[in-house]
């Protein structure tokens, strides 16, 4: 009230025109950003919508945001500009003969099955490099029109391209959505396996014990032999892509102009606790809105009468119909369709779905966060991906998981130690088991009450996820690139890191002093020997002349 009599005295002051011109100025200065170029080029839906909610808090801010993509974001806002490289086919078909085959497979060991389909993974992102080669890309840096302040890389195991911001020579960042413990050590993070679960080992409270150390230790370095395998053929590709080009470092020290990196994790509240160095940041739940958004007609209208509740069933987007078991369907339609609450179902197939049923309403595309959001679902059927998982802990939504591939089993172990649901194999699924497993969820409150008390400490953050993840992208801009907060470790090669050198010179040095001094004493005991041996002689001698 003060500030709108203030605005009206000030009218009055300066005249209708006048002021006119100042409300213009004002909007012209408040809608003046940076240029800030998204490269989100992951085959991966669960993947975009992450990336896409950081383009588009961007765009509510002012900045000018321009993103890069592969597949088409099922919503883009207004201020944001698009421009979609689309995959040969054959490419695309090839990243889901992929996903089919790891669904194929039992994901209790998950880390085993992760190393047996690198050569397959490490091929089906190499097809990533068509994408760098696109003249809509090259145009990115070629045309002189063009100028940026910021590139946000999309990272799926795609480090070939981190080179578009050397092109630009802009300072970039990284956007994951996997907690650290995937990408951190770019940073210079420390790998800390004594209490730090790898990647494909669930997160339980407390220390681990030696079996749990053993074991970790263990998933640690097979996953880095995983990376160092696929790191070879991103290495390849880049050499495919940029041949000898001066302008651009060697594939080794892409990762050098990374300012820093945002990570879909809060360990505060999920676990676990461990060191990160300044360039990690945490925006875990960024995709969550603030206030959802209303939800489409047909899905309100679905859920605003629903006396027993109603359950959110999706497997995520890169699961199709033609991945799933034909009798594994059934068996879900069979138990879901004569449950009394009702289910909204993710399926990609409107013109073949599992069957009809008046508690079932079939969608290709579904808002999750918004759906998940509201008060009527009192469940949430996931493959427990890392984005579902976390929107249902925001919201306080228990889970029954049916993980298929990658850290999906990982993500459904921890949710059920934790105690926010049952998992069970997508594999092995039966429909008295599937029945059981529906009904203690949603019979024992036990877990909506373990979950909801997560959602009060997940939520409790001195900032939001945006508040922090738009702080931080204005920093590295305001400091171009922000040099100061990298790690020493990003800049030292293995060995310098690891101290090699240092240990390999002192073991010299004490190989050094333990022969010196062997010389020394061998020298010396030799000299003792002498000098008692002539003695002795003396001494016989001696005793020789007085016998005498």
């Amino acid at each position: 009230m003060i500030q709108f009599t203030g605005r009206r005295l000030l009218a009055k002051m300066v005249g209708n025109s006048s002021w006119l011109l100042l409300q213009v100025l004002a909007l012209v200065a408040g809608a003046h950003g940076a240029s800030i170029l998204g490269l989100f080029t992951s085959l991966s839906p669960s993947h975009l919508v992450i990336q896409m909610s950081m383009a588009r808090i961007l765009a509510e801010r002012g900045h000018n945001v321009t993103v890069v993509t592969t597949l088409k974001p099922p919503s883009l806002h207004k201020n944001i500009t698009h421009i979609l490289v689309p995959l040969e086919e054959n490419d695309l078909q090839a990243f889901s003969v992929l996903v089919g085959g790891l669904t194929k497979k039992e994901n209790s060991n998950s880390h085993l099955t992760m190393l047996r389909s690198v050569g397959q993974m490490s091929e089906a992102f190499s097809k990533m490099g068509s994408v760098m080669k696109h003249q809509k890309v090259r145009d990115l840096y070629e045309h002189p029109d063009n100028s940026f302040d910021l590139v946000i890389v999309g990272y799926f195991m795609n480090s070939f391209q981190l080179a578009l911001a050397h092109k630009l020579k802009v300072p970039q960042v990284v956007a994951l959505s996997n907690p650290p413990s995937l990408l951190g050590d770019v940073l210079g993070n420390p790998r800390e396996v004594s209490y730090v679960p790898s990647m494909q080992l669930a997160t339980e409270p407390g220390p681990m014990g030696f079996g749990k150390r053993v074991v970790n230790l263990l998933s640690s370095l097979g996953h880095r032999l995983f990376t160092f395998v696929l790191e070879q053929g991103n290495a390849r590709t880049y050499r495919e892509i940029y041949g000898d080009d001066p302008s651009l470092p060697s594939y080794g020290d892409l990762n050098k102009n990374i300012s820093l990196v945002f990570f879909a994790s809060h360990g505060i509240s999920e676990g676990p606790i461990r060191p990160n160095v300044p360039a990690v940041i945490e925006v875990g739940g960024i995709q969550v809105k603030d206030r959802p958004d209303p939800l489409p007609r047909d899905i309100e209208e679905f859920l605003r009468d629903t006396p027993h509740g109603a359950i959110l069933l999706s497997l995520g987007s890169n699961l199709k119909k033609e991945h799933l078991q034909p009798d594994t369907v059934r068996k879900m339609f069979n138990v879901v369709s004569k449950l009394k609450q009702k289910v909204v179902w993710k399926w990609d197939d409107l013109e073949n779905t599992p069957g009809r049923s008046e508690n079932i309403l079939f969608l290709k595309w579904l808002p999750q966060d918004d759906i998940l959001a509201h008060p009527n679902i009192s469940l949430f059927i996931t493959h427990a991906g890392k984005g579902g998982v976390t929107e249902a802990q925001y919201h306080g939504k228990p889970m029954l998981a049916l993980p298929v591939f990658g850290d999906q089993p990982t993500n459904a172990d921890a949710m059920q130690k934790q105690g926010f649901g049952l998992s069970q194999s997508i594999l092995a699924l039966e429909e008295a088991s599937f029945l059981e497993g529906i009904q203690e969820v949603l019979g024992n409150p036990k877990y909506a009450q373990a979950v909801k008390s997560f959602s009060a400490l997940y939520r409790d953050r001195p900032m939001s996820a945006r508040e922090t993840f738009v702080y931080w992208v204005e920093y590295v801009i305001r400091h171009r690139g922000a040099p100061h907060l990298q790690s020493p470790v990003v800049h030292m090669t293995y060995i310098a890191a690891n101290n090699i050198d240092v240990y390999a010179l002192l073991l010299v040095a004490i190989a050094a002093v333990i022969f010196i001094s062997k010389l020394v004493f061998c020298f010396t005991l030799k000299k003792l020997k002498s000098a008692l041996k002539k003695s002795q002689s003396n001494n016989n001698r001696k005793l020789s002349k007085k016998k005498r």
